[in-house]
């Protein structure tokens, strides 16, 4: 398993919290484990009502979901949600106060040794040593994986082959940018070709140029390495283009879980945003309420979030309305429902103000 710590890696992970239970090691990464050789329905994550608090603050509560093998699941919310929170407990990181989890087949709390063996991590913060090459980073990460000579070897050029980083292989990680440090963590996490890889938060902190290659690196990896992978992510377009499912996370539980275009489309009609010159007063939200086909309406701040049964039909009715009770409006958009509409839904909050108020 690839634990990334800024500048070292590190094997000292609360062993405490058990030893491998001999139920079997992994050998194949299409089948998880031996139990489940030929069963095509296996579930590679299964988290049950999983609890943790920090003090007084709750970062979980009851939060459970399923990921199925082989697929890329997304795990979406704004910062604070408890994403963070439930990969650490996944893979190993930290214990859980209540409620259950297996990876791979096998209980974190009861066999965190392999879950580890299973795994492959990508913590958000970087875990490269700076002072040492590319080629040299992902060689070390091999060797504390128990891989030797040329196999490592092989798998170590491979792997800077398919990230793009070659060509750079011996240059000092401190001469990389942002977005080859991190192509160089994600090839870290895969060097030991994980059943299960864990990217938590993958593109925070890279320019929008560079998030949109690592995009494309993922994209790519998930179709040659055929393995598992469970992202986290707050940002709404990334969940959309690389999740197969996603789990919409808010105050530490899943609000809903499938298929991104499934839960837009479950959601009737348009979104309408109107931005308002002032701060949206109470009969500004009475007054759009009652058009007819508007279906909810959501006021943060200077925004109207709303949706309804048809958006082009609907505008002109909307701002005559408006018009006549005299609030004044900037501007306004018309849309098919996203993942932030969604988000919205479930949780009567705006995706971006939550994930604003919690940075």
């Amino acid at each position: 398993m690839c634990y990334h710590v800024v500048g070292h890696w590190s094997h000292q992970v609360d062993d405490s919290l058990g030893h491998d239970a001999g139920r079997g090691r992994c050998i194949r990464r299409k089948s998880l484990c031996d139990a489940a050789v030929g069963s095509a329905a296996v579930d590679a994550i299964v988290v049950e009502g999983l609890e943790k608090a920090y003090k007084d603050v709750r970062a979980l509560d009851g939060i459970r979901f399923t990921v199925r093998a082989g697929e890329v699941f997304g795990l979406l919310g704004p910062n604070g949600a408890g994403k963070s929170t439930t990969v650490r407990i996944l893979s190993t990181l930290t214990r859980a106060d209540a409620g259950t989890a297996s990876v791979a087949g096998h209980d974190v709390a009861r066999e965190p040794a392999a879950v580890r063996r299973a795994i492959g991590y990508v913590s958000q913060a970087s875990g490269v040593d700076r002072d040492a090459t590319g080629h040299e980073n992902i060689l070390l990460q091999g060797r504390l994986q128990g891989m030797r000579g040329a196999d490592l070897e092989r798998r170590a050029n491979e792997l800077l082959e398919r990230f793009g980083l070659a060509d750079k292989a011996s240059a000092l990680v401190k001469t990389y940018s942002g977005g080859m440090k991190r192509r160089l963590d994600v090839a870290m996490g895969l060097v030991h070709r994980p059943q299960v890889l864990f990217l938590d938060e993958p593109t925070t902190g890279l320019d929008p140029e560079a998030r949109a290659a690592m995009w494309e690196e993922l994209e790519r990896l998930a179709g040659e390495e055929r393995l598992t992978v469970l992202l986290t992510t707050h940002y709404l377009e990334e969940a959309d283009r690389l999740a197969q499912r996603v789990a919409i996370v808010s105050r530490g539980r899943v609000v809903t879980e499938g298929v991104p275009d499934d839960l837009k489309r479950q959601l009737r009609g348009d979104a309408v945003t109107v931005e308002l010159y002032e701060a949206a007063a109470e009969h500004a939200t009475t007054t759009v309420g009652s058009v007819a086909g508007v279906l909810e309406v959501v006021a943060d701040g200077r925004r109207l979030t709303l949706r309804v049964e048809h958006g082009a039909q609907s505008v002109p009715v909307i701002l005559g309305a408006l018009d006549a009770a005299r609030v004044g409006v900037r501007a306004v958009t018309v849309a098919r429902p996203s993942l932030e509409d969604v988000y919205l839904h479930h949780t009567g909050r705006d995706f971006r103000a939550d994930d604003e108020a919690s940075a």
